[in-house]
């Protein structure tokens, strides 16, 4: 398969089998005998109108890693678009200044498509509000697969705020392309997972996939491969900071509900953590989400190398 100047902005955009692709290269990336200049004369283009840690700076290293550099920008407020500079002239402007790939995060639902239309050079969707993060959706495939040995046949909860969640949009999206996934989505009825996808994960029934709404993580604890813990995203409830306070103390996960876990269940998150999951499950054998967070290294170190062509 040939990734050389693909986008990258929806797990709808990917084939079970371009997934496993990826995936697969991801061990060659890593030992690769030239990486660190299979990307030593390109350059990434960060833009930023959102906040991230873990994303940007993968992203960041994972290029220098490869011997490219990147460029851009972490803070919006540092930019034109406080002057009403639309996100087209932006990426417009950035798609002439030389660069070979553009890494983007945006607040707003299908500001990453609007820029992969925009701009020539393949783009990649770093988080795009409560809609799409592909490549986190990628590293925890990744990660799931690294841990239970396949993607087909697992059980997988996911726990928390759902409705604005995108690494859970993405993520059952993503699964929704495996057979005989057992979907279980623990949250509350005012984030509950969107209705189309409840629709999707209907339509995938002739796969062998099935799907539950629940409301207790304890009820499911000990059945689910991947226990997969999202914080209630506070500031997409600024009106209902209360409602919001009281979530985050019911769905929290602490090392004492772990008791009749699969010996091989991982816990796992797309991070920040804020009270989700308490500090004492991180020395249990269970807890992967670190492990997780240092594959996105690695799954974004394979990602660029394939889309600017160093490996095929």
């Amino acid at each position: 398969m040939n990734f050389k100047g693909k986008d990258i902005i929806s797990m709808n955009d990917l084939t079970r089998a371009e997934i496993d692709e990826i995936l697969g290269k991801v061990k060659t990336v890593r030992e690769h005998p030239l990486k660190k200049t299979l990307c030593s004369d390109k350059v990434s283009a960060m833009l930023f109108f959102e906040p991230s840690t873990r994303t940007r700076t993968s992203f960041e290293v994972a290029m220098r890693n490869l011997g490219g550099r990147v460029g851009g920008f972490y803070d919006a407020s540092y930019t034109s678009a406080v002057k009403e500079e639309s996100l087209w002239d932006t990426v417009k402007m950035h798609d002439g200044y030389g660069f070979d790939v553009m890494v983007i995060r945006h607040p707003l639902k299908g500001a990453a498509r609007l820029a992969a239309e925009a701009a020539d050079i393949p783009v990649i969707n770093a988080g795009d509000g409560p809609n799409q993060h592909p490549t986190q959706t990628l590293l925890d495939l990744y990660s799931i697969k690294e841990t239970q040995g396949t993607l087909d046949g697992i059980t997988v909860a996911m726990v928390g705020d759902l409705a604005n969640g995108r690494t859970v949009h993405s993520l059952t999206e993503a699964l929704l392309k495996y057979d005989k996934c057992n979907l279980i989505f623990i949250s509350p009825r005012d984030l509950a997972m969107p209705g189309f996808l409840l629709d999707k994960c209907k339509a995938a029934a002739d796969r062998g996939v099935t799907f539950s709404e629940a409301r207790r993580i304890e009820d499911y604890i000990g059945e689910v491969d991947i226990l997969y813990m999202t914080r209630i995203q506070k500031e997409r409830l600024e009106e209902k900071t209360a409602l919001a306070e009281k979530f985050r103390s019911i769905y929290r996960l602490e090392a004492g509900m772990l008791k009749d876990a699969k010996p091989s269940m991982k816990v796992m998150h797309p991070l920040p953590r804020v009270t989700e999951i308490a500090p004492d499950v991180d020395h249990t054998k269970h807890a992967y989400y670190f492990q997780q967070a240092r594959n996105g290294l690695f799954v974004r170190e394979t990602l660029l190398a394939l889309i600017l062509g160093a490996v095929a």
